[in-house]
């Protein structure tokens, strides 16, 4: 009774969270773009994993602003790092906003050449005299895309500053403040990667000296709304710790997508039908049991999954279909141990499967554990779809042991305690030991005497 109530509210727990909750389908079967870019080693840092890592950050707050849903970045080896932005088709817009350094700088404007005075042109193109930087990207805490129907049609963005981002802003803005309207140096440059973006004129209503307050600013200049947001995306992403280039770049379409995901399903329902017909043919009744708890493991490995929030993919429902021959291997171990236990006098059939169950107990513990040895590994030495492997393999065989040894046993315990059961007790499949292994212990053959030859046809292949 205490395992028919356990099986049920895990089922029952189970059901609802998977009537409940949405999958997240990863880029193999919804369809996106995949980007792989390199970081690439500079005079002061070196493409290590660290700064890897640091990078992957940055690149996180970009991607983040584009809106994409459940996007995924991984490090792959030392340098390397997956973009996978689900759902998106235009691998040209995010490879623009994610691949660029964003060294972003504000400097003052002179009206004459001088020491330090830089040639360069405006954002439209004109001549421009540009002094040394007097702000960076590091005194930015925040940027965002606006627009304001009363100043006319265009789109701006608002940055604001840190706090000694924000002095600095001060003083540069007080210093162009004191040269007359229509001076050169009242204005201010604004760089992104060494490209004058927009150098705004400060406002007359400024003082000499006294500059802007408040920590905050507005960036104008011939924005469209994805100009704007991108922009507004990198200045608030940083600028990157390394320089990356992009070595791959591929877009999976929804079709492919939906394709490959209505294959996965179907190699998933192929695998259990096979798998129960084999097991009703050899066990019969308790074989048929084990077969509807196949459907309860289905069920408790897809609720996991959705309520862990993991991300399904390929490689993912691979592990998934994987696990159902975990599940059936226990269930295996158990009828054949019941078989002997019966047939060495056990009693019952009811008495002969609960010994069945408590005796196989260690060889299936020992095959589950090995198999989590092997799915954690992947889990922590892997990254991407590998990793995703490893996470719904472990998912599954756990969901597999409580699929064979609760949700099974309830049932196969049920049906071998019905009087029709025990007056035919061949029909329980536990009765007699089969044909295959009859015939095993009447030839009893010894496959170690032949050991050389079978090494060597191993060796040979």
């Amino acid at each position: 009774m205490v395992r028919l109530l356990v099986a049920l509210a895990i089922l029952g727990a189970s059901a609802a969270v998977a009537i409940g909750l949405e999958p997240r389908l990863g880029l193999d079967l919804r369809g996106g773009t995949q980007i792989v870019l390199e970081a690439q080693d500079t005079p002061n840092a070196k493409a290590d994993g660290a700064a890897t890592d640091k990078t992957l950050e940055v690149l996180r707050h970009r991607v983040d602003a584009l809106g994409v849903a459940e996007p995924s970045l991984a490090r792959s080896g030392e340098n390397r790092i997956v973009v996978e932005l689900p759902g998106l088709q235009d691998p040209a817009e995010a490879a623009e906003v994610i691949g660029r350094t964003a060294q972003l700088s504000f400097h003052p404007v002179a009206n004459q050449a001088g020491e330090g005075v830089t040639e360069t042109v405006d954002e439209d193109g004109a001549p421009l005299l540009m002094g040394p930087s007097a702000l960076t990207g590091e005194g930015v805490k925040d940027a965002s895309a606006g627009t304001d129907p009363a100043h006319g049609p265009g789109w701006y963005v608002t940055v604001d500053f840190t706090g000694p981002g924000g002095a600095a802003w001060q003083r540069l803005t007080g210093e162009a403040a004191c040269a007359p309207p229509g001076d050169p140096a009242r204005r201010v440059a604004i760089v992104l990667d060494e490209s004058v973006i927009s150098s705004p004129q400060v406002d007359p209503g400024v003082g000499c000296g006294a500059g802007i307050a408040g920590g905050t600013t507005q960036i104008t200049g011939q924005f469209t709304s994805e100009s704007a947001r991108d922009l507004a995306a990198l200045v608030e992403g940083g600028a990157l710790p390394l320089p990356v280039e992009i070595v791959e770049q591929r877009t999976v379409g929804p079709t492919l997508g939906a394709e490959a995901l209505d294959a996965s399903w179907k190699a998933a329902l192929l695998g259990v039908t096979i798998t129960a017909l084999f097991i009703v043919l050899v066990y019969r009744l308790v074989g048929l049991m084990a077969t509807v708890a196949l459907a309860g493991y289905a069920l408790i490995s897809y609720a996991a999954l959705v309520a862990l929030g993991a991300t399904l993919t390929l490689p993912g429902l691979a592990g998934f279909v994987l696990a159902i021959g975990m599940a059936v291997d226990a269930n295996v171990l158990v009828f054949e141990r019941a078989r002997e236990e019966l047939a060495d006098g056990a009693g019952s059939l009811r008495g002969g499967l609960t010994q069945g169950f408590g005796k196989a107990w260690s060889a299936i513990l020992d095959a589950n554990v090995t198999t989590l040895l092997a799915a954690g590994l992947l889990f922590f030495l892997a990254s991407g779809p590998v990793r995703g492997f490893g996470v719904s393999l472990t998912i599954g065989v756990l969901a597999s042991m409580v699929s064979a040894l609760l949700v099974t046993r309830v049932l196969a315990e049920w049906v071998v305690s019905r009087r029709a059961v025990q007056r035919h007790p061949a029909a329980s499949g536990l009765a007699a030991t089969g044909r295959v292994r009859d015939w095993l212990e009447r030839r009893r053959p010894d496959v170690m005497t032949r050991r050389r030859l079978w090494l060597v046809l191993i060796l040979r292949r």
